[in-house]
Parts: structure tokens; sequence; C-alpha cells
């Protein structure tokens, strides 16, 4: 027994081993609260997170404060320079506009192919079956809505009024897989090309613009938007833009898909325009479709 107490080694690792089993079970009876130690522990820790952590904070906020001047002083010369062409912009416009105004007097012409007056709907009803070609609208007959109006959004075209009803109407959207659904359109240039919206490719979500002049150069990023010739759509009505380029099948004229402006997956409300032009009264089918074809060809 002496022998035993003489091992100081030993005594010390059985000690070891009693103080280690203690406070493992000391920690595993309440979980719910922080031993003394653990709280020790953790304090000391945190005062000297603390204490590292908000002078770094504070080196971080002063560097990002730097960039942040420096990237603000590179935005304010960016936005000075699109400012001047802003304005000169709007001066160009305003020029372009009196002159308009003015030639438009010396001939007596009132209406203009761009012209329209909204007439601002809400859908209220899609088909799930038919998401992707009709909407209902809560605007009708008693609200000057006439059949062949074009319906847009902010931004861009969305389809046409196809049915309507005393306070309702039914719109048939650009994606619907109906090939007699014809849009006159032109990608506007130094040398405007035309063609016609034929169709809609479920596959790429793109409309596809046939009939374009294999004269005329087309180019991807080009916007395309409503000829105004049709009778139907007014004239300047964003469509969309081109994203590929290819030749129909017979090699004689060019075709474009181009990725619609407007989503028509997410309608909640759209903009029916009342034409002050002359309306073609187009019926829905060959005969609609032989009007925009014919005059947009």
């Amino acid at each position: 027994m002496p022998r035993f107490f003489s091992n100081k080694r030993l005594i010390l690792l059985l000690v070891g081993i009693i103080v280690l089993v203690a406070m493992i079970s000391f920690s595993l009876r309440d979980r719910q609260h922080a031993s003394l130690p653990e709280q020790i522990v953790k304090d000391v820790v945190g005062f000297g997170q603390s204490f590292f952590s908000k002078p770094a904070h504070y080196i971080t906020g002063v560097i990002e404060n730097i960039d942040g001047i420096l990237n603000t002083y590179d935005e304010n010369k960016t936005l000075k320079s699109r400012l001047s062409e802003y304005a000169s912009g709007q001066a160009e416009l305003a020029d372009v506009r009196s002159e308009n105004e003015r030639l438009r007097e010396i001939i007596g012409k009132e209406d203009n192919l761009r012209d329209y007056e909204p007439v601002h709907a809400t859908v209220i009803s899609r088909n799930p079956d038919q998401w992707e070609e009709k909407i209902i609208v809560d605007k009708g007959e008693v609200h000057g809505v006439g059949k062949n109006m074009a319906v847009i959004t902010a931004n861009g075209l969305v389809g046409k009024v196809i049915l309507v009803n005393k306070f309702t109407s039914t719109i048939e959207l650009l994606s619907t897989e109906n090939r007699n659904f014809r849009v006159a359109s032109v990608i506007p240039g130094k040398k405007s090309a035309f063609g016609l919206i034929e169709g809609y490719d479920p596959a790429r979500g793109e409309l596809i613009m046939k009939r374009i002049d294999s004269n005329f150069d087309v180019e991807v990023g080009q916007k395309v938007i409503s000829s105004g010739l049709g009778g139907i759509f007014p004239q300047g009505l964003l469509i969309g833009e081109v994203t590929e380029i290819s030749t129909d099948d017979y090699g004689l004229t060019k075709l474009a898909y181009i990725r619609p402006a407007a989503n028509f997956a997410m309608l909640d409300h759209v903009i029916i325009a009342k034409r002050t032009s002359v309306i073609v009264d187009g019926t829905d089918g060959d005969s609609t479709a032989g009007v925009e074809g014919e005059e947009g060809s």
C-alpha cells in the first residue's frame, strides 16, 4: 500500500480521471444552462472577439466607405455623360415632334398610325389548359372595347382582343399556336426591314418573324416593333428583340427569332389600345390574317 501512494504519477492520473468524470456528469445533468466554467470561458472568448472585431469592423467600414466614394465618383461621371446625352436627345425629340406637327398641319392630316386611346384592364381569368394562349379581362363593350384591338403592357405588345362581351373581353396572346395570328412588324434601321410575326416556338419561348426581304441586313439585338400597316396594331409598339437570323425553308426570304419584350406568363394588368385612326374590321381567322399579312408584307 505505501508503494501505491508513493507513486505520484498514478495518483495524479486517478485524480484527473475522477475530476474529468465528475465534470462530464455535471455538464450533462442540465444543458439548458451553462455551467460556471463554461460561462467563464464563453465570456472571456466573447470579450476577446468583441475586442478584436470592433476595430476590424471599423477598418472594414472605412475601406468600404472609401470604395463607395470612388465608385460614386465613377458613377457620377457616367451619369453626367448620360445626362448630357439625354438632354440632347430630348431636345432633338422636341424638335422632331414640332416639325411633325407642322407638317401634319400643312397636309391637314389628323389621324396617325401611332395614336390610340388606352383602356386599362385587369386580368380576371386564365384557363390552365390555354395559359399561353388566352386571357380574360374586366373590360368589355360598355367600356368601348372592340374586337381586334391591340393589347399591350408597359413592356410591349402581348396580343389582341378576339371576343367582346358587355363587361369582359377575351384576348389572344402572341404566344398562341394559332398560325393565323399574324402581326405586321418592322425592324427599324437605316433601311427598315418589314416582315410578319407568324408563330411561336414554345421550346425557345420566342416569336418567329418571317418574310423578311433577303436584301435587308438584320442583326442580333435589333428591336422589332409593329409597323401599323395591318390596320389592327398601332405603329411603334415594341414586340421584342432579334436573337437569331436564318433563312426560310426555300431560302428566298429571311427568318428571325424574336425574344418577346413582354412576359406572357405573368400578366395582371394590360392596356387595350383603341386606335384613333381607321381600324380594319377583320374577323378572327384567315381573313384577319390575310389583312395583316397583305398589308405588312
